[in-house]
């Protein structure tokens, strides 16, 4: 059986412990499979509350079938049981949203690939090194070497608001982590950025344009830019380990990590994403050269993992909200390897 844990799951966290969690991960991965496997998912997922989840929630689209398991607390301190259906803050998967409506901006000719940075937010010159080389494609593919604004010791003095450049400022003036085009290096900066050039080019809000171009379309109403969209009351709790309080109410609205969904909205996505039906031929071949077609998520109190499984034709779609910093991601990959080889096993 293949390792399914990828690099990506470790996409917020610093390359140090990228190294170290990878390292731990193929010294365990053979004796976590030792471990007896439940026969069902939710028996799986009742294990999970024990080994320090808050809740979990599993979404699974096989076959033209949803099928949603959950088990563990929606709300800890009122003690209501996990709702499969609930919102959730997604985190890092709105990033694929983002690339999702990029690419039809390309396509439709009101974007190139080959804009550069400099081009495209001009108040950069100067301030992030080598904008006048860094392209969009660069950007989308984490290839451009621009700082992550989310290492940054700055970051705990910005007040979370809607100015993506305020953001961005963090880490201006600081040099590259390695030239343009150069190597791959997760930077949440890249996504910030495109977030203002969406919102530039199209004139309004990209959040409305993934909306009318992508969410609509789909029929996804379980599905928000914000948090400040929904009814409080309908969204998952979130808890860092070693810490009381519910994080739910937290604001978060920069680019690339401030969505709200259901888990069946992002599969049905995610399916979508995946077979055509989301794009046109022209948009699937761009899509298909900048970014990846799974992903996952992290804010404190929330973690996620969107994933295709093409042996099984399955989208897997897990949400879990507790979070802490690095083994934690171990116990979260060890739980979703575990719900696919059920699905695998019942395939």
């Amino acid at each position: 059986m293949k390792n399914r844990f990828k690099i990506g799951a470790l996409s917020n966290l610093s390359s140090r412990a990228k190294v170290i969690i990878c390292s731990l991960i193929l010294m365990t991965s053979c004796e976590i499979d030792l471990q007896p496997l439940a026969d069902e998912i939710d028996i799986e997922l009742k294990r999970s509350i024990d080994r320090g989840f808050d809740g979990i929630l599993v979404y699974v689209n096989q076959a033209g079938k949803s099928s949603f398991y959950s088990a563990g607390w929606k709300n800890r301190e009122k003690q209501i049981p996990a709702d499969p259906h609930a919102l959730f803050k997604i985190a890092s998967i709105s990033k694929l949203y983002i690339a999702a409506a990029t690419t039809k901006l390309v396509a439709d000719q009101k974007l190139s690939l080959d804009n550069t940075l400099l081009e495209l937010i001009p108040e950069v010159q100067g301030r992030i090194e080598n904008a006048e080389t860094i392209t969009l494609r660069m950007m989308l593919q984490h290839r451009s070497g621009i700082p992550d604004y989310i290492d940054s010791p700055k970051l705990e003095h910005i007040t979370p608001g809607d100015d993506y450049l305020a953001a961005a400022a963090i880490i201006f003036d600081e040099s590259a982590d390695f030239p343009p085009n150069k190597k791959y290096c997760y930077s949440n900066t890249n996504y910030l950025l495109i977030g203002e050039i969406l919102d530039r080019t199209l004139g309004y809000s990209h959040h409305e344009y993934i909306k009318s171009a992508i969410l609509m379309p789909l029929g996804l109403n379980n599905t928000f830019s914000l948090y400040s969209e929904v009814d409080s009351n309908a969204v998952m709790s979130g808890y860092v380990i070693g810490y009381d309080p519910d994080l739910k109410s937290t604001r978060y609205t920069w680019p690339g990590g401030s969505m709200i969904a259901t888990a069946e909205d992002v599969g049905i996505f995610l399916r979508a994403l995946i077979d055509g039906s989301l794009f046109n031929a022209e948009e699937q071949a761009i899509y298909s050269s900048v970014y990846e077609y799974e992903h996952t998520g992290w804010l404190p109190g929330y973690t996620s993992i969107a994933r295709y499984h093409s042996d099984i034709d399955a989208v897997v779609i897990q949400f879990v909200n507790t979070s802490s910093n690095g083994m934690f991601w171990l116990e979260l990959e060890r739980v979703y390897h575990r719900v696919v080889r059920i699905l695998e096993k019942q395939y």
